[in-house]
């Protein structure tokens, strides 16, 4: 398979973010799930936003992740997601406001390339475009069945918020954890492996190599991860 990783900045193309929001939705969907707190078209107005994006050859997108970054005017997704059930993840937030921080979220892949992988090597590259803009350190919401592939990239779980660390969330089926990247710049707590893909793609942004899914899949990335700030 080939496929195109495309990062770019939410304003900057607006159709894209629709092509993106619609098969984010078709998957939430499938799953039985309505209440995701980025499920829907505020966010492509905001100056805050960059997105990579999975394109197939003809163009058919069928992955994507965001990063949002704290503006003090829009809420990020997780302050969003579980403020009513802890406020202090505004208090964490806020401490870290002066240094650059963000959230990754929104990620979702299609059904047609479901079980390949593409889900860290999305993740990946959402991570290492950070490098383009001032975001030094990153925060996330994730549920337990993709809790070990967040932590091979860096991210741990905030254990001081909610219950260990835990919120029931988005619904009474799924345990979600807050997650956080000390530092998104050197991401020294991620594992060696997934540490040097990520600072590969930061010193070649643009290259096209062919990347070992699961199950040894072979996928052929022609990645773009140049944006416009």
């Amino acid at each position: 398979m080939k496929l195109i990783f495309r990062a770019f900045k939410a304003t900057e193309n607006k159709e894209l973010c629709e092509k993106y929001l619609a098969g984010h939705i078709q998957v939430l969907v499938n799953y039985g799930i309505t209440n995701i707190t980025t499920n829907n078209k505020d966010w492509m107005d905001w100056d805050c936003v960059y997105c990579v994006i999975a394109e197939k050859e003809d163009g058919t997108i069928v992955g994507g992740v965001r990063t949002q970054i704290a503006d003090k005017i829009n809420e990020l997704p997780v302050e969003k997601a579980i403020g009513k059930m802890d406020p202090k993840i505004h208090d964490v937030v806020s401490g870290y406001y002066s240094d650059g921080v963000g959230e990754l979220c929104a990620l979702w892949n299609a059904k047609e390339v479901a079980g390949m992988g593409l889900s860290i090597m999305l993740v990946r590259a959402g991570i290492a475009a950070l490098n383009q803009i001032n975001c030094n350190t990153l925060m996330g919401i994730c549920a337990d069945y993709t809790l070990k592939m967040f932590r091979k990239v860096g991210f741990v779980v905030d254990n001081s918020l909610g219950n260990k660390g835990e919120f029931i969330y988005p619904n009474e089926n799924y345990v979600a954890r807050v997650l956080g990247i000390l530092n998104a710049k050197d991401l020294s707590t991620a594992e060696e492996f997934d540490r040097l893909k990520m600072l590969h793609l930061r010193e070649n942004p643009v290259q096209i190599c062919t990347e070992i899914g699961t199950n040894d899949t072979n996928i052929e990335i022609d990645y773009k991860l140049i944006m416009n700030k």
